[in-house]
């Protein structure tokens, strides 16, 4: 079966005819097929000159008019302008065109009417989406390959009707961010609205709705004392404190005002939050966290075993202080399901951890000392960083945030929490929350003990020299910068 492709601009005369005989040749010949393509006047030389180079054509004016042999994926032939069009419809089909020149001009014009009117409402359809802007730094980490597929999704966002994602990545190549791009939209997702890739911050964090900081800097053992550790750690430091001052001026001048932004990673993740929140002065800085929640699951799991339940049995765990430093597993509001001990009762029913295990000892000790470990051991056995788990934490915290939990639902968050506890002003801890309609709020219910301030103490004591540290290593934003 015979295809014609009639192309040309739409305010063409020629390309008008060509259409007329075209439409007279379908209705008298049933196997006689046209695909016609219209294109703006000032779009045509560019699409003409990009067809012809994919094509091996030369063309120089409109229309272009090419004979395919089946309706997809054939090779184009070529047969060039109208008069080559009028040529092989009286050599073939005995029919010809005598279209007066007055009427050729007539339909022209509405031709490029019709274009003119179809591009407006195009771009009012398109006016009415609002998607909410993602930026993910960082785009090629191995986290970012578990979150994009599950982060796209109604149960995430369940309010929303279209997902821009933006993914920055400063050291990795372009051609790693196309391939990620690609992979993205192959999953056919429906939210996802378009995806755009980032090399540099010339467009950084701009509409941003939400942000989701994966970068890292793998630290040591951060009471190492040796010179050289030192060194390296200010170096670190160093390289933080200038990257994340200049992250928290572009969030401040060009996110939304509402922006959520969530600080992710193994290293100095309360210290990059701290930066953000003190370089984003007019965005409040309840808008900014950081993830905990890898480290309650990790805790989780390893209890589970020691228990003999699943995981997902073990609720409310709490972590609090220095998320990539000194922390604290606590479980006094913990709780256990499905556990086989003297008291049973149906799958709802539940008993406290800390009344059904009893080695307080290893509580404090052992038990803290596997949870520090565990990212590692994991790390050492799949040659990369922890990426599933912490997917999995950035989704159960963005959920959380956008309204889908049970309010009674304890997390562990690093928020700044001026005041509470006796802890300095301007410092990032973790703490417990719970989440009520979209806003997170700290849990009060809870036992601070004078073992656990002193605690907390310490992990401001750690954090504050981090802070200073930074500061020594960059210029202090002054009030009023931007």
């Amino acid at each position: 079966m015979a295809k014609f492709v009639l192309a040309g601009k739409t305010d063409c005369p020629h390309y008008a005819k060509a259409e007329l005989l075209a439409d007279a040749l379908q209705r008298t010949l049933p196997n006689f097929r046209t695909h016609k393509i219209s294109i703006l006047p000032d779009e045509w030389k560019d699409w003409l000159e990009a067809t012809c180079k994919r094509n091996g054509w030369k063309h120089e004016k409109s229309p272009l008019v090419w004979r395919e042999l089946v309706d997809q994926g054939g090779k184009g032939m070529l047969l060039g302008g109208f008069s080559d069009f009028l040529e092989h419809c009286q050599g073939y089909y005995s029919i010809t065109s005598d279209m007066p020149t007055d009427i050729m001009l007539s339909v022209a014009a509405e031709n490029l009417e019709t274009k003119m009117n179809l591009t407006v409402e195009e771009k009012h359809r398109a006016s009415l989406i609002k998607p909410v802007h993602i930026w993910i730094s960082s785009a090629l980490s191995p986290t970012c390959h578990f979150l994009i597929p599950n982060l796209l999704s109604a149960e995430v966002f369940p309010h929303v009707a279209a997902i821009s994602l933006h993914l920055l990545d400063l050291e990795g190549g372009e051609e790693g961010l196309q391939g990620l791009r690609m992979e993205t939209e192959d999953l056919a997702l429906p939210l996802l609205h378009q995806v755009s890739i980032h090399t540099d911050l010339e467009q950084a964090f701009r509409e941003a709705d939400v942000v989701l900081l994966l970068d890292e800097w793998w630290s040591g053992d951060s009471d190492a004392g040796s010179e050289g550790e030192q060194e390296e750690k200010k170096k670190k430091v160093k390289e933080i404190s200038e990257r994340y001052r200049e992250y928290g001026q572009l969030i401040d001048a060009r996110a939304n005002k509402e922006v959520k932004v969530i600080v992710c990673g193994d290293s100095f993740v309360n210290l990059r939050c701290t930066l953000l929140v003190d370089n984003a002065r007019s965005i409040d800085s309840n808008q900014f966290v950081t993830m905990a929640t890898q480290v309650e699951n990790e805790a989780r799991a390893i209890m589970a075993k020691k228990l003999r339940v699943k995981a997902s049995d073990i609720t409310d765990v709490i972590v609090w202080g220095n998320i990539s430093g000194g922390f604290y597993i606590d479980l006094q509001r913990a709780k256990v399901f499905n556990y086989d001990g003297a008291i049973k009762g149906p799958a709802f029913f539940s008993q406290s951890l800390i009344k059904i295990f009893h080695d307080r000892k290893w509580l404090e000790t052992d038990f803290q000392d596997l949870v520090r470990c565990q990212r590692a051991a994991v790390a050492s056995k799949t040659r990369q960083a922890a990426a599933m788990s912490a997917a999995n934490g950035i989704l159960t915290i963005v959920k959380a945030w956008n309204g889908t939990c049970n309010p009674d639902k304890v997390f562990s968050l690093g928020v700044l929490c001026p005041g509470y506890y006796n802890l300095p002003d301007g410092i990032i801890l973790s703490v417990p929350v719970t989440f009520t309609d979209g806003k997170w709020s700290m849990l009060f219910d809870v036992t601070v003990s004078d073992e656990l301030k002193e605690r907390l103490q310490l992990s401001a004591s750690e954090l504050r020299k981090e802070k200073e540290l930074a500061s020594e290593n960059g210029t202090i934003m002054k009030e009023g910068d931007s």
